[in-house]
């Protein structure tokens, strides 16, 4: 018979095997976390959402800068956050490459 230590010993040998043939069949199964899934998940719904808005945006700023009823800045500081908003991502993976994180 086998004592409870071993029977403890054999089962997380057991275990860890199966964890180490999931990582090896299917790697991206832990490549995100619960947080980092979500996030991308918020971005992209954040991006379909304000695609339509800024390019109405940037098609009623430049109208009425035209027009001469606000000055330029207005339309060129929409373009800047509206480059910040889509860019993000890309963004982030640099500061993060920045700072070794």
């Amino acid at each position: 018979m086998s004592s409870p230590a071993q029977s403890a010993q054999r089962s997380l040998v057991v275990n860890l095997t199966l964890v180490c043939m999931l990582c090896v069949l299917c790697p991206d199964a832990f490549a995100q976390s619960p947080f980092d899934k979500g996030a991308n998940a918020l971005v992209t719904d954040f991006v379909a959402i304000a695609t339509p808005i800024a390019i109405l945006v940037v098609m009623v700023l430049g109208v009425v800068a035209m027009a001469g009823r606000i000055s330029w800045g207005w339309p060129l500081a929409a373009l800047g956050g509206i480059c910040v908003l889509f860019g993000a991502p890309q963004i982030i993976e640099w500061v993060r490459g920045v700072f070794a994180v």
